[in-house]
């Protein structure tokens, strides 16, 4: 089988490799740098402390923190506009962090907003600002992937899609996952773990992606339960961090599946996080999806240390118990149906997952995974 896969951006791990921020942006030539930092780690003194790093090397620095929850079309045009004239992007946080970064580094630049790329309808500016991604969680992949998503004006889950996108520099430290909240961490450690399956495993899975979605299996499912248990334990922790970020080389190549339709499709309809929803729709539908027993679902099972495919939805569902995942979808979903769930997974934007799926997925699957989603508790 033929394939080609895109670059991965240098990427350097270690605990504390956040003090060498400063260094990494003088090295990029920058006088003036953006922080875009998620506004807990702000109120933290973390980017005052990064501040204090450019400083050192005679760079200037502007913060925008001024943003909640997945990313909205608002937030990415707050930071363009709060970031115009710097020469090098510095994201820090989660993925919305990060994928706000991505955008407005490439929208300060153009002078384009954001929608003006949405769903690639348009090329993206080819000098966009360099960007320095620091992940400080360890689920969405952001830091190597060309994909950065958004809700638009309707609220409804958006992309925007090229290597114009991605890092130029990724700094991988456990030090700054190490007070993430245990079910945080679970919800963001699934993530990771179906990046790197529905990679490994979709009709567009190939050899160059297999590759990080494996090993990113390895590390995820040998060392998730103790870092949701352990949150001091900054080997498992680091473990985790490197698998999100190999689960995101491996989106990056060969895109994702069913689950993120239906966590797609959730958000569409309320408010939800990305990690907790993948991993409610990953559950829901894994043992529909091993029953095409193909191969590569056999090699994902043997990366997660499992006989075969068959064992797949039992391990599963105990990894989920073990890091304490509550099945429960927020009191938002309280007044909605199976039928708008199975509306939203049939909208143009979601197909490119249900497309990929190994399996063909038909209008009646799709009511029927929508009714077991919804008929989950809604909690507070």
């Amino acid at each position: 089988m033929a394939f080609s896969t895109s670059f991965v951006p240098e990427i350097r791990f270690g605990e504390n490799i956040h003090e060498t921020i400063g260094t990494a942006a003088s090295s990029f030539g920058a006088k003036t740098a953006a922080i875009v930092i998620d506004g807990f780690l702000a109120q933290s003194g973390l980017s005052g402390r990064i501040a204090t790093q450019l400083q050192a090397e005679g760079i200037a620095a502007r913060v925008f923190c001024d943003f909640a929850g997945e990313p909205k079309i608002a937030d990415v045009r707050r930071a363009t506009e709060a970031v115009a004239g710097a020469d090098v992007m510095i994201g820090i946080g989660g993925g919305s962090a990060l994928d706000i970064a991505k955008i407005a580094a490439c929208c300060a630049v153009s002078g384009e907003d954001a929608m003006h790329y949405a769903l690639a309808a348009n090329p993206l500016p080819k000098n966009p600002l360099k960007k320095i991604m620091v992940p400080t969680t360890a689920g969405t992949g952001s830091e190597t992937s060309a994909t950065s998503i958004f809700a638009g004006p309707a609220g409804k889950k958006l992309w925007v899609w090229g290597a114009e996108t991605k890092a130029d520099l990724v700094l991988l430290d456990p030090v700054l996952t190490a007070t993430l909240p245990a079910n945080l961490t679970a919800w963001c450690g699934m993530d990771a773990f179906i990046h790197a399956f529905e990679a490994a495993t979709n009709r567009n899975a190939h050899a160059g992606g297999k590759i990080y979605a494996h090993e990113a299996l390895r590390h995820i499912t040998g060392a998730l339960e103790t870092a949701v248990n352990e949150p001091d334990n900054l080997d498992a922790r680091g473990k985790v961090l490197l698998g999100s970020c190999y689960a995101g080389i491996a989106i990056d190549n060969c895109g994702t599946a069913i689950a993120h339709t239906i966590s797609h499709a959730l958000a569409g309809l309320a408010p939800v996080h990305h990690g907790l929803a993948t991993a409610l729709g990953f559950e829901a539908t894994l043992a529909w999806l091993v029953e095409a027993d193909t191969a590569d679902l056999n090699a994902a099972a043997k990366a997660c240390g499992l006989a075969n495919a068959a064992d797949l939805p039992a391990f599963v569902s105990d990894l989920m118990d073990r890091c304490g995942i509550v099945r429960a979808l927020p009191n938002a979903f309280e007044a909605l149906d199976a039928a708008a769930l199975a509306a939203e997974m049939k909208a143009a934007e979601n197909q490119p997952m249900r497309r990929s799926t190994i399996r063909e997925i038909s209008d009646e699957d799709i009511a029927r995974f929508a009714a077991i989603i919804m008929s989950l508790p809604k909690a507070a």
